[in-house]
This record gives C-alpha cells, structure tokens and sequence, in this order.
C-alpha cells in the first residue's frame, strides 16, 4: 500500500477547519502519534506513525504504529492482545501531531501492564532542583 495524503498548503490553508489531511511528517518520515482512552480521556501511549502505518489505521480502524527500535510497522494488540479500536482520529492545527481517540482492549496499553504508559509521576515546583538520578519519582 503507498499512503497518499493531500498536499501541505500555506499555514492558514492548514489551519482552515475544513483543510484536507496534509500530515507534516518530520525528517525521519514520522509523526507523533498520541493514543487516549475514548470514554475517559486517559492519556495511553505516544508513539509515532509513518505514511504506511497512519494509512493502515485509516483503514483498519485499528491502531497501528511505526516501531522505532525494530523499524518496522507495529499494529498494536496484533501479539499481545491489547488492540486499540480508533473512534475518532484528530490532528492538531498545522498538521504535524496526531491524537487517536481508542477503545483499549487487553486490560492496558503499555507493555509494562500498566492501563497507560504514563504512570510515573515526576515532582515539579517544588522550588529545589532534583537530582531525578537518584530520585524515586514512581507514583
């Protein structure tokens, strides 16, 4: 399958609320892909998307991503269980991110087990620096 998206325009043919799908890939030919929990909105996992794998979610209606260490297409949950069903596939304004609104299926979304990749809570504003190095910053 060769992914064939519409051009990319000036920025405010972009940011047109009825401008065609021009995704902004970055110089490795990706883009950030962000996965939430359709019915509570629970962040689940960023990953990134090729032209190949944003094209093969369009059609499947099933998540399916770029893996960067393996370099190759990755359709989440096709080993492991936990397949992400789109229901609504948003991008933001100019284009260059993608947010996927996702019935999680197998339990969660992150290979840890975990229902979200992010689970680990980094303190902030606490008027000293820390040393996240030797610092438990696990919730």
């Amino acid at each position: 399958m060769t992914a064939t998206f519409a051009p990319r325009g000036s920025k405010a043919e972009l940011e047109a609320p009825d401008a065609p799908f021009a995704p902004k890939f970055d110089a490795d030919g990706l883009i950030p892909a962000i996965a939430v929990d359709a019915e509570d909105g629970t962040i689940l996992m960023q990953a990134y998307m090729n032209a190949e794998s944003l094209a093969q979610t369009l059609e499947k209606g099933e998540a399916v991503y770029w893996s960067r260490s393996r370099q190759e297409l990755w359709h989440k949950g096709a080993t492991s269980g936990q397949v992400q069903t789109v229901v609504e596939l948003l991008t933001d304004c100019d284009q260059d991110s993608i947010l996927l609104r996702v019935k999680q299926a197998g339990g969660g979304a992150c290979h840890t087990g975990q229902r979200s990749c992010f689970y680990r809570k980094v303190p902030v504003g606490q008027g000293n620096a820390v040393n996240l190095a030797s610092s438990s910053y696990q919730s």
